[in-house]
């Protein structure tokens, strides 16, 4: 689907959609675009780019506008939904027409977006935010009061498949291809894992290029080589911790858990709210708890199939029609009073 021909759009009662549309692999692009597909069979829903750096490959794929105040392009009215975009220091708002509902998709921890975030300008004249936050570890975190509903995923797509069983156990992780995504930590279990005897697949961890050995049984991919669920059926086990960058969801992790994979995770993180150590996966405070963890999965196939079988069960559970139909509803109703 090609993006749609800048217009002006005046329909009250419209929901638009807000996003950077960077990274066709980013954590937010992706929360937004499933949001468009839970919403768009039931209101009329518009999506709009808030930056000139607008991915060619998802303008290609969903009818993405360009905010564009000169050039007549810009929502009238309606509901707003901010993803991973502000409305702060900006001039387009000026020229958009007054929302009815201000909704703010909080998927980051940055306790300084609260302040941009939480009223918009004096001269706009903008109702009151509503936050969405992604899990109640963030609620937590933050100190913020909001709408809790997890990051949303296209649970079929991640779908366990059937496949040959690996004569060394492939344990792996998926992200971004940055520093922050990474915890120094990590290095000295992955090589501990290949002296073990386990292949590693990283994709998203060419940073790590230089203080990993060059040794076959570690294999280092960009971000993006593969989809999000083929590089997930490669894997036996998901492994994850990451440095700087606090996942507030971890949606990776979720995905995991939808192919059925045992995950063995680090406890400071939002995705920790839905695992249930010792039943649908694994959590972690040191890397000496993790290697343990790990070693039993990589030692007991039958366990990675039990852990494995009920992730995919609170998946399906979190991501049940009666689940999204609730969600759904919060951005349907109207203003409130």
């Amino acid at each position: 689907m090609r993006a749609m021909q800048a217009t002006t759009i005046q329909t009250e009662g419209m929901i638009h959609i807000f996003n950077g549309f960077h990274n066709p692999n980013g954590g937010s692009e992706q929360e937004a675009l499933r949001l468009y597909e839970l919403l768009h069979d039931k209101s009329d829903v518009r999506l709009w780019s808030t930056s000139s750096r607008t991915s060619t490959e998802l303008s290609a794929a969903y009818p993405i506008r360009p905010l564009a105040p000169f050039k007549a392009s810009m929502p009238r009215g309606g509901t707003y939904v901010f993803v991973g975009a502000h409305w702060r220091h900006r001039l387009w708002p000026y020229f958009a027409g007054r929302p009815e509902r201000l909704v703010y998709v909080f998927n980051t921890f940055h306790p300084k977006l609260l302040a941009l975030t939480s009223s918009p300008p004096a001269l706009l004249r903008w109702p009151a935010t509503e936050f969405v936050l992604i899990s109640s570890f963030q609620a937590q975190l933050l100190g913020v009061k909001g709408e809790i509903q997890p990051s949303p995923i296209d649970v079929d797509r991640f779908a366990p498949r059937m496949r040959e069983a690996h004569a060394q156990p492939v344990i792996g992780r998926l992200s971004r291809d940055t520093a922050d995504k990474h915890h120094p930590d990590d290095i000295p279990v992955y090589k501990t894992l290949a002296a073990r005897g386990c292949k590693l697949l990283l994709q998203g961890a060419t940073t790590l290029a230089g203080a990993l050995p060059q040794d076959d049984a570690i294999r280092l991919l960009p971000e993006g080589a593969m989809t999000a669920p083929d590089f997930l059926h490669e894997l036996d086990i998901f492994y994850y911790r990451t440095g700087e960058h606090v996942e507030t969801f971890g949606r990776v992790v979720l995905e995991a858990m939808a192919c059925g994979l045992p995950v063995v995770c680090h406890r400071h993180g939002g995705y920790a709210d839905v695992i249930r150590h010792g039943e649908n996966g694994f959590l972690f405070d040191t890397s000496e708890e993790a290697l343990a963890m790990l070693a039993q999965l990589i030692e007991q196939p039958a366990l990675r199939e039990k852990i494995g079988g009920a992730a995919r069960k609170t998946v399906e559970q979190l991501y049940s029609p009666a689940a999204l139909e609730s969600r759904t509803a919060f951005y349907l109703r109207g203003p409130a009073g």
